[in-house]
């Protein structure tokens, strides 16, 4: 009686090339997935490190660029710019650079999306492919008997969990660090916005943008 080897190593080599290979791309994606979980997660710990940091008068280097181009855009005078307009030009000059970082923090999203949404396919195919595998071993055996079938069936189903196992991580790490990385973004937007208020109180110097 063939007997199964459920090990993770057992069915990587019990499995055709084929079956190795969606096994390896699925290994390789769950990897890949927490390495990006984690990269997010420390950044989105960044961003509220800093943005308590900024809140307490101190000068965080993660927000320097956006601290930067509020004081490049505060020495600007524009001749008979009212004080809204000053503190909206400001205000829109931290924005890009805030974005910037936003998008510097989120770049691990896309990838745990695509896991997400790939893993289970790329495991049904490998499902797929492995019972059509079987069929076609019973065939050439004529032995249909369980002792003959379940083996490679069971060999097969092990491709759509490893892709379950690689998605619902991913799946649920995007679900949780996106929402968190979009309150950290409206917080950045309240400071890049009493920042621009402040700089736009201050003195600006006889630079003019009219010429």
């Amino acid at each position: 009686m063939h007997t199964v080897d459920m090990t993770p190593l057992g069915l990587f080599l019990s499995a055709g090339w084929v079956g190795r290979s969606v096994i390896l791309a699925l290994t390789l994606a769950s990897i890949w997935c927490w390495v990006a979980m984690i990269e997010v997660w420390l950044g989105h710990r960044g961003l509220n490190r800093a943005l308590k940091a900024a809140s307490n008068g101190e000068a965080p280097a993660l927000l320097a660029g956006v601290e930067r181009a509020g004081a490049e855009a505060a020495r600007l005078h524009i001749a008979a710019e009212s004080v809204a307009e000053r503190r909206a030009r400001i205000a829109e000059a931290m924005g890009r650079e805030a974005e910037v970082v936003m998008m510097r923090l989120e770049r691990g999203l896309p990838a745990l999306a695509m896991i997400a949404t790939a893993a289970p396919f790329i495991g049904l195919f490998g499902t797929v492919w492995g019972i059509m595998s079987s069929f076609m071993g019973i065939a050439a055996s004529q032995d249909t008997s369980l002792a003959v079938v379940a083996p490679g069936i069971a060999e097969a189903l092990a491709a759509t969990a490893i892709g379950l196992v690689a998605a619902i991580p991913a799946s649920l790490g995007y679900n949780r660090l996106a929402a968190a990385l979009g309150h950290a973004g409206q917080r950045l937007r309240h400071h890049v916005e009493s920042r621009a208020v402040a700089l736009g109180i201050g003195p600006a110097s006889p630079t003019h943008g009219d010429g």
